[in-house]
């Protein structure tokens, strides 16, 4: 039995689904929680269509809805979004969303390989067979690109002195567990400061090697195209870098003209796409972040098609 708790439940499916026969995009699957949510929302002629990266999620999501008519679930990135629209003869949909955490069973589940708690293979990659993993970027990135990594996706500030012990460690033996990775934080970072470091070392390696942050900018311009007017854009985020990329995009849509200031007549031709449907981001109520304490860092940004 796999538990994960959806974050943000109920307030993403009612900003969402304003069409209970409309067509609806769930970008990050995982293990069905606001997609069962919208299926109960949706009537008989509603459909629903979603993907997930996680093959583990794909094949759950695939026997908790085997007998579901009006739901679709295809292994690949929410960037194929275009893709599966034209193969399931969609024109727009009425709603689309994201969630962008990595769900309580990847960060648990040893085998999956997301967690510096236990002892498992470095890899971070949501499709194992794609691209590199995070063993091969710190076995063969120089120092430099190593400390780039920690410090645009992490944040990192002591990027540079554990980019250096990461070459150090692999001159001696190559890196491909977690625990390689925990014993050069503790070495080099004060105890109190160690998880944070550590969560913001995943993290950044997370990010880089399944493209996050790119693949965050090109689903959210592929979606504005492919939203019906009226249709809602809801998408939740966990850290600074995605809110900041959702912010500034929605924002953007929600601009009629980018001209310079002091511009006597507009010669930009930008239009307006999206309203916002609401100015700041939605966060879970202190009782959910007592309920669940992964929710904490949670920000829901909502617009709507014009």
């Amino acid at each position: 039995m796999i538990f994960h708790e959806p974050v943000l439940l109920k307030e993403s499916i009612d900003l969402l689904v304003t069409k209970i026969d409309g067509v609806y995009f769930d970008g990050t699957a995982g293990f069905g929680g606001h997609s069962g949510e919208i299926l109960n929302r949706l009537n008989s002629a509603g459909k629903l269509l979603a993907t997930d990266k996680d093959l583990t999620a794909i094949d759950y999501c695939r026997q908790k809805f085997g007998k579901e008519e009006r739901f679709s679930v295809f292994h690949t990135g929410f960037t194929s979004i275009d893709t599966i629209s034209k193969v399931e003869f969609i024109d727009g949909f009425d709603g689309i969303f994201a969630d962008l955490g990595v769900s309580s069973f990847q960060l648990d589940n040893v085998e999956a390989g997301f967690t510096f708690r236990e002892e498992t293979n470095l890899d971070l990659r949501m499709n194992k067979n794609e691209g590199l993993s995070a063993s091969d970027v710190l076995n063969n990135c120089s120092k430099e690109e190593i400390a780039k990594i920690l410090f645009e996706y992490g944040e990192e500030k002591n990027s540079r002195l554990i980019a250096g012990e990461i070459v150090k460690a692999r001159s001696i033996e190559r890196i491909t567990n977690s625990s390689t990775i925990r014993k050069i934080i503790e070495e080099v970072t004060p105890q109190r400061y160690q998880v944070k470091s550590l969560s913001r070392v995943f993290q950044a390696l997370r990010i880089f090697v399944n493209n996050e942050l790119e693949e965050l900018k090109i689903f959210i311009d592929k979606s504005v195209d492919l939203l019906n007017p009226g249709g809602r854009l809801v998408i939740i985020s966990y850290h600074s870098l995605e809110d900041r990329i959702v912010k500034n995009k929605i924002r953007f849509e929600n601009l009629q003209c980018v001209c310079p200031p002091g511009t006597p007549i507009c010669i930009c031709g930008k239009k307006r796409r999206l309203k916002l449907i609401s100015r700041k981001p939605i966060v879970p109520s202190e009782e959910e972040v007592l309920r669940n304490r992964r929710s904490r860092s949670a920000k829901m940004r909502v617009a709507e098609k014009i």
